[in-house]
């Protein structure tokens, strides 16, 4: 039951969505959805590029960072490969704990990390990407208080501004810690270190900006008329990834449109959809199919290669035509 739970929980939340999402655009018809996506401009396909470049460069920053939080240097080059991997099979096959612990695990073993570290490496970019959603959550509401409207209309303003003061004193409670340098936790015999400062100031930078990134795809795809703006885009994207990563929806298929569609209201459906469309094939699809390769071409390189967790024999090799030395 514990195997297939969360699947069926996936595919539920997806059949759901889809369902709820027809309903919403019932109206639109396939010509108005194909002219959405023709109307993009050659600038914004650009700009929604160089977002997609900047939110994978910062994916790769949480592994970076990761590294040195844990103390291990490892090229740049390799990092950007696994980073990319890991993150592109996860975000569409769902999961991202499991798929992403998979891909990391076989790729940094070959670098000497131990399963342990590893698995404070995994949990260290799982809570640079939470950290992420907290910062620019508390951000968006400080600024943009109104934006809860469009999901909740019965809280007032001065409510949602005062939830985001909460978040961004949870950030500065946060990188107080890292000032003070509290002592590791020692849990079972395994200790558990508090970021320094430096590894949390490059958090408070690269969790955002990943965030910010693909969020801005969306944003330069939707068009000019009736666009409410970078800001409410950003807390919208926010909310429907978050719900769409509580809902183990893969690639939030279904849920993400919804959510979009419904605080979108001034804005006609065909257009929204289109741009997360384009937010698919940028972020989602063209990166999987990257990854696909990537993934053939590593195992391909290693297919023969001994296990890198196997005990090496202390037994000198003799070499063909040379005798041994007793």
């Amino acid at each position: 039951m514990r195997k297939y739970f969360w699947p069926v929980v996936g595919l539920g939340a997806v059949a759901f969505s889809i369902w709820l999402l027809y309903h919403e655009l019932r109206g639109v018809s396939l010509a108005e959805l194909k002219a959405s996506f023709g109307a993009i401009p050659a600038k914004n396909w650009v700009l929604c590029v160089a977002s997609t470049l900047v939110a994978y460069a910062a994916l790769a920053g949480y592994d970076r960072i990761a590294l040195q939080h844990i103390g291990r240097k490892v090229s740049w080059t390799f990092i950007t490969l696994v980073s990319f991997t890991t993150y592109a099979l996860s975000h569409n096959i769902g999961a991202s704990v499991f798929s992403g612990a998979v891909v990391r695990y076989r790729a940094y073993a070959t670098k000497g990390l131990s399963a342990a570290e590893i698995g404070v490496l995994i949990a260290f970019c799982s809570f640079t990407f939470v950290f992420g959603v907290i910062f620019l959550t508390g951000l968006v509401l400080v600024i943009e208080p109104e934006i809860t409207e469009r999901f909740v209309d019965v809280l007032p303003a001065n409510f949602s501004r005062g939830t985001g003061y909460i978040l961004l004193a949870l950030v500065v409670l946060y990188l107080l810690g890292s000032v003070r340098a509290r002592k590791p936790l020692k849990l079972r015999g395994f200790s558990i270190h508090y970021p320094k400062l430096p590894v949390v100031l490059q958090q408070m930078v690269i969790g955002p900006l990943e965030i910010m990134g693909a969020a801005g795809i969306v944003y330069f795809a939707l068009p000019e008329a009736g666009n409410p703006g970078y800001l409410v885009v950003l807390g919208i994207f926010l909310i429907s990834f978050s719900v769409a990563l509580l809902s183990h929806a893969p690639g939030g298929l279904g849920v993400l449109e919804l959510v979009f569609v419904l605080a979108l209201p001034e804005m006609d459906p065909a257009d929204v959809v289109a741009a997360l469309l384009v937010f698919r094939l940028l972020y989602l699809i063209v990166p999987f199919m990257i990854a696909l390769v990537i993934v053939l071409v590593f195992e391909h390189s290693r297919f023969g290669v001994d296990d890198p967790d196997a005990p090496v024999s202390d037994e000198p090799k003799k070499i063909s035509g040379e005798p041994t030395k007793p």
